[in-house]
């Protein structure tokens, strides 16, 4: 005996210790290293990509505001200027007589040149135009197709909104291929006294080599994508930023382009490679220095082991292995092989227990199974102990003790023997009846078994769910909310059907609580009657079933309590599934529950959300 558990433990030592444990320990470090890497990569872009494209945007806002605080200065500009003329007691005078000599002097090239502005014109109250004129900037010619299109856009300036202190305004117009700054501004005394008695409008031209000038970068002004203002494309190593150029009536009628470096983007891809890099050189040096640690401290000491279990195995002495006095693990494993051999009886021992216990386990697993089984039986036993009232036995009697005597009558025998054959029959046909009957009540009682057998293993499962109709569980529990006391309820719920996936006994329950709420809630409201309808509309993949009423309704800060435990708005009544169980029902089913009223006295609307059905039943499949 000593021989075989000799040979058998050299065989089980030589198998779990393979030749081969260096390579294994090789792959699994590698391994290691490799997922090490990879979540180490991944931590450090989620730090710092998020961060760096935070600073990114930040850069991104910086440069918007500073575009559209230098539009606002260019057009702040103009408006500057012609606000000048429009507080201008020879403009004032102008106005009411247009005379010659202030044209000459205020409408001259020279005049505008100083301006720095392209075109000008003075408009009187009615929208007529009093003067106008535009110039080439550059050879200070006059432009009447300008002057045409200044002309033409004067009724969208919106000129009647500048009333009371807002007496100017500046915005940007576009002018055919032209985008202009135009100031516009009400004609009054010096003193800004007297009615005004129209308008003096300016507009400077702004292109491309001015906004540059302005942004102090390369940027153009694009008349073609006013609708696509206020945009941010990002390229690999680019930023193209668009911004909005607004008009008289805020919307945009072009927009300023510009393209900068992403050099945050950049700095941040680097130095998540530089610390990816870092972090990989530590891991792989970390892994090294392991390997061989583990190589001196632990493959040692098993080579160690695995020679003594193979003297072990071809002497069949089982000898000691020679203790190093090491307190590690290892140490610990060398006195636990040496002791082994003096625990094999008590381990022995110990397996039988175990198995003892084990049997007796399974002898009640299989008691408890031969339980059940003959819990069908008493269906059985029952059935044949229940026997409902025959035919009276006592008459019976009396008729088969009077056929026996010879002294009756003969009409007087055939009626018995008619009577006593009646009831022979009436009796087996009872007995046939009841029988069947109780084959039923046999049938029902194997069923409820076999629920009582899975009651443990549904208790811990979600409710299952199934293609259920609402349209027909709302009409079902219609009659729950028809009549509240004797308040009279209107009802309207769709007729058509509308599928989801719910448990159909738990969504009747919840919508027969909602609707006995919402026949409370009319009740209380006035006492006379009120309606509650019923929609269902569906999003996609879930279903929106809404219940309102026009009850009393609650205040909109209380929807939270309405779902707790024991809460009820009404301090007379209690008990009833309560709206805490109707939103933990929902949650099981895979949806949500909801109420919402405007405050007391507006009513109330209950919301459930269902999954709706990946395939739709066609018309006439039952729920």
């Amino acid at each position: 005996m000593p021989y075989r558990a000799a040979r058998a433990l050299g065989r089980v030592g030589l198998s779990r210790i393979p030749k081969s444990l260096g390579a294994q320990l090789v792959l699994i470090l590698t391994g290691v290293g490799l997922v090490g890497s990879l979540a180490i990569t991944l931590l450090l872009a989620v730090i710092i990509t998020p961060s760096f494209n935070k600073l990114e945007d930040v850069a991104v806002e910086a440069n918007v505001e500073r575009t559209q605080a230098a539009l606002t200065e260019f057009a702040g500009k103009v408006e500057t200027a012609v606000r000048d003329y429009g507080d201008w007691s020879s403009s004032y005078d102008y106005m009411a007589r247009p005379t010659r000599a202030f044209e000459e002097e205020s409408f001259s090239t020279l005049a505008m040149a100083n301006l720095d502005v392209s075109g000008m014109a003075y408009v009187a109250p009615d929208g007529r135009i009093v003067i106008a004129r535009w110039i080439d900037s550059a050879t200070g010619t006059d432009r009447p197709d300008m002057r045409a299109r200044l002309v033409d856009a004067v009724p969208a300036m919106g000129l009647d909104r500048l009333s009371g202190k807002a007496t100017s305004r500046s915005f940007y117009l576009r002018l055919g291929d032209t985008l202009a700054a135009v100031g516009v501004a009400q004609v009054r005394r010096s003193d800004g006294s007297g009615t005004p008695r129209g308008y003096v409008l300016m507009a400077r031209t702004l292109g491309s080599a001015q906004i540059a000038r302005l942004l102090q970068l390369p940027a153009e002004v694009d008349l073609s994508g006013a609708a696509q203002g206020g945009t941010v494309d990002r390229a690999r190593d680019r930023l193209m930023i668009g911004v909005p150029i607004t008009g008289p009536d805020g919307a945009p009628v072009a927009a300023t382009r510009f393209e900068v470096k992403r050099d945050l983007s950049l700095l941040g891809r680097q130095m998540l490679l530089f610390a990816v890099a870092g972090v990989v050189v530590l891991l792989a040096v970390v892994l090294l220095v392991l390997r061989r640690m583990i190589g001196r401290l632990v493959l040692k000491p098993l080579h160690r082991v695995e020679r003594h279990m193979g003297v072990v195995r071809a002497s069949g002495t089982l000898g000691l292995l020679g203790d190093d006095r090491r307190a590690d693990e290892i140490g610990s494993l060398v006195t636990s092989f040496n002791s082994m051999l003096s625990q094999l009886k008590d381990l022995r021992e110990q397996v039988e227990v175990q198995s003892f216990k084990l049997g007796q386990n399974e002898s009640a697993v299989a008691v408890m199974h031969n339980v059940r089984n003959a819990l069908a039986p008493i269906a059985t036993i029952l059935s044949q102990g229940v026997a409902a009232p025959g035919a009276d036995r006592d008459l019976i009697d009396r008729a088969i003790a009077e056929l026996a005597g010879g002294d009756i009558p003969p009409a007087r025998r055939q009626k018995l023997a008619a009577f006593v054959a009646a009831a022979a029959h009436a009796d087996r046909a009872d007995r046939d009846e009841r029988r069947k009957g109780l084959e039923t009540g046999r049938e029902a009682l194997r069923n409820v078994l076999e629920i009582i057998g899975q009651q443990q293993e549904q208790a811990h499962e979600k409710p299952p769910l199934a293609l259920v109709d609402l349209s027909d569980i709302v009409a079902q529990n219609a009659a729950i909310a028809r009549y509240s006391g004797e308040t009279s309820i209107a009802f309207m719920f769709p007729s058509k059907p509308h599928w989801a996936m719910a448990n159909r006994v738990i969504l009747s329950q919840v919508i027969g609580n909602l609707l006995a709420n919402a026949g409370e809630a009319i009740a209380a409201r006035n006492g006379e009657g009120g309606s509650i309808s019923v929609s269902v509309v569906e999003h996609g993949d879930t279903v929106e079933l809404a219940i309102l009423d026009n009850g009393e309704g609650f205040d909109p800060g209380l929807e939270p309590k309405l779902f707790q435990r024991g809460f009820s708005t009404r301090a007379h009544k209690s008990g009833g599934l309560g709206l805490h169980w109707c939103a933990n029902s929902m949650l099981a089913m895979g949806g949500t529950l909801r109420l919402e009223s405007a405050g007391r006295g507006t009513g109330a609307r209950a919301v459930l959300t269902l999954a709706a059905p990946e395939i739709v039943p066609s018309a006439g499949i039952a729920a």
